[in-house]
């Protein structure tokens, strides 16, 4: 699966997903989302106004992903 053994944290709002299907896409990729922000998280996925998370992965330099850039994650792991 495409992110198995991956932590993400979810943040702010997107554009045209909800927290809930964000959630479904990451799991059935195999990861894993997470309610907080450590040095184990693979990605932080930040719309609008996300807040301190956001702050948190930058001072910990965990990668920081918009909605689009985790469908090409995504898409780019299904064609592999």
């Amino acid at each position: 699966t495409v992110f198995a053994g991956q932590t993400f944290v979810l943040t702010g709002t997107w554009p045209t997903l909800s927290r809930e299907a964000a959630t479904a896409m990451i799991e059935a990729a195999g990861g894993k989302v997470s309610g907080s922000v450590s040095r184990k998280t693979h990605y932080v996925l930040a719309g609008e106004d996300a807040g301190s998370k956001l702050e948190k992965a930058r001072s910990l330099g965990v990668p920081v992903i918009d909605e689009n850039q985790l469908r090409e994650l995504l898409a780019r792991g299904l064609e592999a």
